[in-house]
């Protein structure tokens, strides 16, 4: 989407406010809440702060922005690898390998889940992020209870589908906590194995 910045002198100039708010993510990742400025994030986007301030709010309405999109994202990608009709372990298997492709990723470093490398700080005295935080493990925890209920045959004996849908989303929590930590594929590996070891059964 192009939103148009007005100006008081010259011609009025247009951009991107989805590549914007990538950018403006993309610090706030980084750095943490607390920490990014508005200088970081005008510095970074391209943007002085009267355009971003009309162009998305204050600082704190930026990041709940940044928040809401990397939550849309991550449902939908959950949703699209848990609906794959392929086998359970083989499922899951695919989807903790992009899930540590991606926590590894980072121009300054591995930064691990946007998310829960972020908003699990701010929560604290943030309801907006802490409800939206909330939310999002719900759905998580829903989003993988639907796939093992369907693929209940395929669970360890004795596995309730919504417990271990608890510890399938749990295991992604710790591969994010462990990329930020500097763990490499291996180390992630590891993890991803052992959930499925207890949620599936030994290979």
């Amino acid at each position: 989407m192009v939103q148009k910045e007005s100006k008081q002198r010259g011609r009025p100039r247009s951009f991107d406010a989805d590549a914007v708010l990538d950018k403006a993510r993309a610090v706030f990742w980084n750095l943490g809440y607390a920490a990014t400025s508005l200088d970081d994030l005008a510095g970074a986007t391209g943007l002085n702060r009267p355009s971003l301030y009309g162009a998305f709010g204050d600082k704190h309405a930026l990041y709940m922005a940044a928040l809401q999109r990397s939550r849309d994202e991550s449902v939908s990608a959950m949703g699209q690898m848990l609906s794959t009709e392929k086998p359970l372990r083989e499922v899951l298997g695919m989807l903790y390998a992009a899930a540590g492709r991606i926590y590894r990723a980072g121009e300054a470093g591995q930064r691990g889940c946007f998310l829960v490398g972020t908003a699990v700080t701010q929560a604290v005295d943030d309801p907006q992020a802490r409800d939206l935080l909330a939310r999002f493990v719900e759905e998580s925890d829903t989003l993988f209870a639907d796939r093992l209920t369907k693929s209940r045959a395929e669970l360890a004996p004795g596995i309730d589908p919504e417990g271990a849908a608890m510890i399938a989303v749990a295991a992604l929590h710790t591969l994010a906590i462990r990329a930020r930590t500097g763990a490499g594929e291996a180390a992630m590996t590891k993890v991803g194995d052992a959930a499925i070891a207890l949620i599936c059964g030994p290979a």
